[in-house]
């Protein structure tokens, strides 16, 4: 298999080397202009790129043995993706490794907005020691909105939970809410927003999608935090409502005058009137489309990229299927107003074999290993359950649980604590979409 790539921007070295190390064979070409490079691209099966210029319909009819276009990065935006598809393109990003980037980034935005710090941080290098002037929020009983519920919207609602805030999410994709954020309309979402966070690509219909009608349908002011694309809001509608108080504040990661290739703000020297006005006022916070910037995301991009193309010519080694993560029912756990009287009412009643803990049952499995389950009733203040309200717990047998738990993490699943080790074998936590416990025990069942 002689798979030719063409890397037309610079990326962390890991992407190049196991790339090689597979048996791909790897071109650069980190200069040449679009035209210059669409000369040589029929000789290649894929490209790796972050957005140095637009992949079009000429181009795309140029690139006859393509296979694949893999961009480092979360969105296609740069990409006619239709055409490529009509073509029979695979195309491939890496949403999944900058997430956690831009969470952090989006959650520091807001405290650094709530609590003045970088206009603290100026008056004080200029010599003004201003306290009154420089008095913050909290951000505990704020409701946060969320528009765009997939891998950047998910991964900034799991930072929120150690903060006393509601979180309500918007997403044109039905039934994706889960233990981190409360689906809604977009009219409840503007109900009860004190602040809004993008997380959304950049598409016809999001494009130019913040402008003064949407903005002016929000029942209360609010600071708004983008992290997403800046044409996704009209910046002189944003400004406008800022002068008017509709909006308190932003924090704009990114910006409507971005070329294409994210990497110079201007197409000429003009500066728009809208942003001179968010260059000086103190509750505005600037970025330069570096959310998703940081040095572990470097690398976590490129590993991403890597793997999919890897998957796509070689499977998912060693990939463990749905069907074999869960192996039988490890137990189920219940809260009780008395474990103990109840224990003995199921003994004397239906006859089980009981314990201080409530009752083992023992099976085998296929292979005929002996194999247990285990029932029990626990207090109704217990903390076991945590951070679940529900009345139950289930506890399911797995099979190499930390490898599982890579994965769940990957997919977006929430794990709750640490895996812990005891001589009947290890534990780990997660939570379903609606907030269930779930137990999930690598077994060592012949301590039992």
């Amino acid at each position: 298999m002689d798979i030719k790539i063409l890397h037309i921007d610079s990326n962390h070295p890991l992407l190049w080397n196991q790339l090689q190390q597979s048996g791909f064979i790897n071109h650069s070409d980190f200069k040449s202009s679009k035209e210059e490079i669409e000369t040589k691209i029929q000789d290649y099966q894929g490209i790796v790129i972050r957005s140095r210029f637009k992949i079009d319909k000429t181009f795309l009819d140029k690139a006859i043995n393509l296979q694949f276009i893999a961009r480092v990065g979360a969105g296609l935006e740069s990409i006619d993706c239709d055409y490529a598809a009509s073509k029979k393109i695979t195309l491939i990003a890496a949403p999944e490794g900058n997430r956690n980037a831009v969470a952090e980034h989006t959650l520091g935005m807001i405290l650094s907005l709530f609590n003045k710090l970088n206009a603290a941080d100026s008056e004080i290098r200029s010599g003004h020691w201003n306290r009154e002037s420089n008095r913050g929020l909290e951000l505990d009983g704020k409701t946060i909105g969320i528009i765009g519920y997939g891998n950047m919207g998910k991964s900034f609602a799991k930072k929120l939970r150690g903060f006393d805030v509601e979180v309500l999410c918007y997403d044109i994709q039905q039934n994706i809410g889960d233990v981190n954020a409360k689906q809604v309309s977009l009219k409840g979402l503007q109900q009860k927003v004190d602040v809004l966070s993008l997380h959304i690509p950049w598409t016809p219909e999001t494009d130019k999608m913040v402008d003064s009608e949407f903005i002016n349908g929000f029942e209360k002011p609010f600071w708004i935090i983008n992290t997403s694309r800046g044409k996704n809001i009209v910046t002189a509608d944003l400004v406008a409502a800022m002068q008017t108080g509709k909006i308190l504040g932003a924090g704009l990661d990114v910006l409507e005058y971005e070329k294409l290739s994210f990497e110079t703000l201007f197409h000429d020297k003009h500066t728009p009137e809208a942003f001179q006005y968010l260059l000086k006022a103190k509750n505005v916070i600037l970025t330069p489309h570096i959310a998703g910037w940081t040095c572990e995301s470097h690398e976590r991009l490129a590993q991403v990229i890597v793997d999919k193309i890897k998957a796509k010519y070689f499977g998912h080694a060693k990939e463990i299927k749905p069907e074999q993560r869960v192996t039988g029912m490890g137990g189920f756990f219940f809260k009780a107003e008395n474990p103990t009287q109840l224990i003995a009412w199921y003994a004397k009643h239906l006859g089980l074999k009981t314990d201080n803990y409530g009752a083992t049952f023992q099976w085998k499995d296929d292979a005929g290993n002996e194999c247990f389950t285990q029932w029990s009733p626990f207090a109704t203040d217990t903390t076991y359950f945590a951070p679940s309200e529900k009345q139950f717990m289930q506890n399911f047998r797995v099979r190499n649980l930390e490898n599982l738990l890579k994965e769940l993490v990957h997919e977006g699943v929430t794990v709750v604590g640490d895996v812990q080790t005891y001589e009947y074998g290890k534990f780990g936590w997660i939570l379903d979409i609606e907030g269930n416990k779930i137990e999930l025990w690598e077994p060592i069942d012949a301590a039992l």
